[in-house]
Parts: C-alpha cells; structure tokens; sequence
C-alpha cells in the first residue's frame, strides 16, 4: 500500500469524508491547531468537508464547537444526517425497524449467551442493567431492550442497536453475528471492545455519504475518505481516493487505496494540506474556520417525521 506523501492524489477533490475517533481526533478527542487549519483551508479553496462518524448526533460538540463552518455530519454509521450549524436537527433518519432490531436482541441472545444491548433512539439512548455505559450519556434510561422494542412501546425512530459481549473477541463477536443475523440487519463495530453497532439492511456510512453526494453531483472519483475501523470500510472502497491510518485496523487498511499516518500525527492534515498544494494553495498556520458558508443540502433518504 503506497503512503500518504507517495499516492496519486486525485485528478478533482470537491468533497472530503471523514471519521472522527481514530482518524480526525486525537486520542484525547480533541482537534489539534494543525487539523483544524487544514479543514478550514479545505473548504476556503472549495473543498466540502463531511464528518462521517459511529457517534450519535449528540456526541457531536466535540467537532461542532470547534469548527463552526464544517457544517454537515453524517451520524451512527449512515442512520442519520445532521447540520451541526443547527444543534438538534436531524436532516434526515434511516431507522432500523424495530421488529427487525427485536429479531436480532432474541437470534444474538441465543448465538452469544452473556451479550447485553442498548438501543439509540432519535430521543437518547437507553441500556441494559448489564451494559456498560458511556460516561457521555449519564442520564441514559436503563431497561430490557425486548421491553423497549415491543411493537406497543412508543414510535420513536431506532437509528441503531448495540450489542456488547465481556468474553468474545471483538472481530470474532462481529463474525458470529453477521453469520447469525446478517440477512436482516447490518452489523458492524468501531470500538477497541467487543461492541457492535447495528443498523438496518444496506445503511452504511458509505450509501448515506453517496446519497449526499449524489444530491451535490459530485462522483465517488472525486471524493476522499478518511478512516481506521471496520465501521469505515464501505465508505473506504467507495470513495476514488482512501486513506486509512497509520493506526488503522486491517480491515479498514485492506479496504483503501493509500495509507496515511496515525491520527495523533496528523495523518488526515497530512493528506490536505498535500491536496492543497498541487492546487497552489498552502494551509496558512492559525487559519479558523469560515464565518459564512453554505446552506446545507438534505439528502434524499427517508426524513425523520
């Protein structure tokens, strides 16, 4: 795999992808000066920039109260588009419906005894007694998630089920569900641990980010990608030019075209400010963010009602 300093870059860059935890953010979760420059940049030379993460809409402030003109997030792994100028708008949902999210918690029980789920909802998530819980969501509801699920509890949304697992590898944990139940839902994961994050059949980050791409006219040929975990893997084959981390999971490493360095060196900056420079533009050290942009463009998928 050629490096970052070393692959071909794209003939037109309009548009770049990126996820967040391992790829665009620290390990501390923050934004170093360096890439916040070079998003900025990115989008000064005309360059969209789309965040393309695992996380709820909620767990967005990390980017959106840094980088106020990167406007546009795709969230928890397609199911939902967000405008981060508009705290708690939802452009559009791709639920998981919940007699399918009900069939895996009954098929995962069975296949892997001992696993636990939480169940992200457009309104917060809730968890089970067992399930180990994000310090970012400390008010979260606790219950069964057959409980939450039945077709008597209340319409709202599923954007994704969740399934941890204490004593199951995590690609193994992956592997046993996708053999289980992947004919009814898709199943992927993004955390060091044996977690899974579950979403309807055929929602990816990558059919999300190709509607919103379609809706701009831009062809995957002229989007970039950026990337570390199995989560991000479609959106890597799709897009014409992938880089996946120094810090990368051979998955995700397997799925792109190049490889850049790891996401405490910048690896995304890297990529950039190289773009940047065979158009003859430079990332100027201290550049903030735009103070107007762009309204956002909705995609097509079904609309949160």
């Amino acid at each position: 795999m050629t490096s970052a300093t070393d692959a071909p870059l794209p003939a037109v860059t309009r548009l770049i992808a990126t996820d967040l935890d391992g790829t665009l953010l620290r390990d501390d979760k923050t934004l170093s000066a360096r890439t916040v420059a070079a998003l900025a940049a990115a989008e000064e030379a005309g360059i969209e920039v789309f965040f393309v993460t695992g996380r709820p809409a909620r767990w967005m402030g990390v980017v959106s109260s840094h980088v106020h003109s990167h406007g546009m997030a795709i969230c928890a792994n397609g199911a939902v588009v967000t405008d981060l100028r508009a705290p708690g708008t939802l452009l559009s949902v791709r639920p998981l419906e919940r007699r399918t999210a009900l069939h895996v918690v009954r098929t995962l029980r069975e296949a892997a005894p001992g696993a636990s789920f939480a169940v992200e909802l457009t309104t917060g998530i809730t968890y089970e007694p067992s399930y180990p819980p994000f310090h970012l969501d400390p008010g979260a509801t606790v219950a069964v998630a057959e409980t939450l699920l039945h077709e008597d509890a209340p319409g709202v949304p599923v954007i994704k089920l969740l399934a941890h697992h204490t004593e199951i590898a995590p690609d193994a944990f992956l592997a046993l569900a996708r053999a289980a139940a992947g004919d009814r839902a898709a199943f992927t994961r993004s955390s060091p641990s044996a977690l899974l994050e579950i979403s309807g059949l055929g929602v990816s980050k990558a059919t999300t980010l190709a509607a919103c791409c379609a809706e701009r006219g831009i062809p995957a040929s002229e989007v970039v990608a950026f990337g570390d975990m199995p989560n991000d893997v479609e959106m890597l084959s799709w897009a014409g030019t992938s880089y996946a981390m120094g810090n990368a999971h051979p998955a995700a490493l397997a799925a792109a075209t190049a490889r850049t360095a790891t996401n405490e060196e910048d690896g995304v900056a890297v990529v950039i400010e190289r773009i940047l420079a065979a158009r003859g533009a430079a990332v100027r050290p201290g550049l903030t963010p735009l103070a107007t942009v762009a309204a956002p463009v909705p995609v097509s998928a079904p609309a949160l009602m």
